[in-house]
């Protein structure tokens, strides 16, 4: 059974920091890349942090220089450092991992930057 679960959302002031944490397990395919989208309310899932499976990353321009996206050496637990939160980061953010034949999503962990 695969599952893909985040963990480490939470309410922060303006400037704090959190860590996202993916864990997956199940997936039989070999891994792409996995990644990080946020959606806010009223807004469009859009992509924030990208990692593929040789270890390239990609940022949105808006989280550029803020947030760092990691993997374990398994390759199957992604973090998602974000450092100088702004309220504008609030959102739920998801995890999202890549296979070839299909893409499996988390549940969701919500980020509220808040003073």
């Amino acid at each position: 059974q695969v599952q893909v679960v985040e963990s480490g959302g939470g309410l922060v002031q303006p400037g704090e920091s959190l860590r996202l944490s993916c864990a997956a397990s199940g997936i039989i395919f070999s891994i792409n890349a996995m990644n990080w989208y946020r959606q806010a309310p009223g807004k469009q899932r859009e992509l924030v942090a990208s990692i593929t499976s040789g270890g390239r990353t990609n940022y949105a321009d808006s989280v550029k220089g803020r947030f760092a996206i990691s993997r374990d050496n398994t390759k199957t637990t992604v973090y998602l450092q974000m450092n100088s939160l702004a309220p504008e980061d609030t959102a739920v953010y998801y995890c999202n991992v890549h296979t070839l034949p299909a893409a499996y999503w988390g549940q969701g962990t919500q980020v509220t930057v808040s003073s």
